[in-house]
């Protein structure tokens, strides 16, 4: 006895028909095929613990050193650059005043410079001679000078102690002088001698004399003299010729 069956739901088209049976079958076998492929295509993946990320770090790090050098580099060589420039600049400033007016270059500042240094050092020796020249001067200027005040001063001396001499001369009546005369006790000699030269040089003659001692060897003397002539004697000049005979021996 023949089975009925329903007819399809859906045409065919001339597709031949499957079992279902077959065909759940045929999908289980084909969904544990492609767990079995998915599970050894993940074993094949690396373990995120075998995963290594150091030389990506490592470079990063390299990369990082060699900017900072590079910039220090940079830096340092900025340094020094300024520092070559402000050592030119204060060269460039010891040149004459002609030489630094000019515009030059580094090379050509440098050249004046070699150039400028010998000239410098001749000018310096030179003013050097010239200081020990004028301190010799000055030495000896002042050598001179001491020995000059020291002459004068022992010249004085002795006119003030050895020989000092003081004269006085008053008039009595028209034709008649008194002669007064303080000196040393040891300048008896010079008395007589101007005595001598009054009476002779002068036409006077000694009418009366007078000497008497102090204290400390000064002797005075009185000398009363008549002129030969009634008028006109000159005082001042009988003065000026006892003085300069007291004077002329210290």
């Amino acid at each position: 006895m023949l089975t009925l069956s329903p007819p399809p739901l859906f045409p065919s088209f001339g597709w031949p028909l499957v079992d279902d049976a077959n065909l759940i079958s045929h999908e289980t076998d084909c969904f544990f095929a492609n767990l079995d492929s998915i599970e050894t295509s993940f074993s094949a993946l690396p373990s995120p613990q075998s995963t290594n990320f150091e030389p990506t770090v490592r470079g990063d790090i390299d990369i990082t050193t060699g900017v900072v050098k590079k910039l220090n580099h940079n830096a340092s060589e900025r340094d020094r650059r300024k520092k070559i420039n402000n050592l030119y600049s204060s060269l460039f400033s010891l040149l004459p005043d002609a030489d630094r007016m000019k515009k030059q270059s580094i090379p050509a500042t440098v050249e004046c410079v070699v150039k400028y240094i010998p000239e410098l050092k001749n000018e310096v020796e030179s003013l050097v001679q010239k200081k020990e020249e004028l301190s010799s001067r000055m030495c000896r200027q002042r050598e001179d000078n001491a020995d000059y005040q020291v002459g004068k001063r022992r010249k004085v001396e002795r006119k003030e102690t050895s020989s000092s001499a003081s004269v006085t001369i008053s008039p009595v009546g028209c034709n008649e002088v008194v002669v007064q005369i303080s000196s040393l006790k040891a300048d008896k000699g010079l008395l007589s001698e101007a005595l001598n030269k009054l009476e002779l040089g002068d036409g006077l003659f000694l009418f009366n004399a007078s000497s008497f001692q102090s204290v400390g060897d000064i002797a005075f003397h009185s000398l009363h003299f008549q002129a030969q002539r009634k008028c006109g004697l000159e005082l001042e000049a009988l003065k000026g010729k006892i003085m300069a005979l007291y004077e002329k021996n210290v």
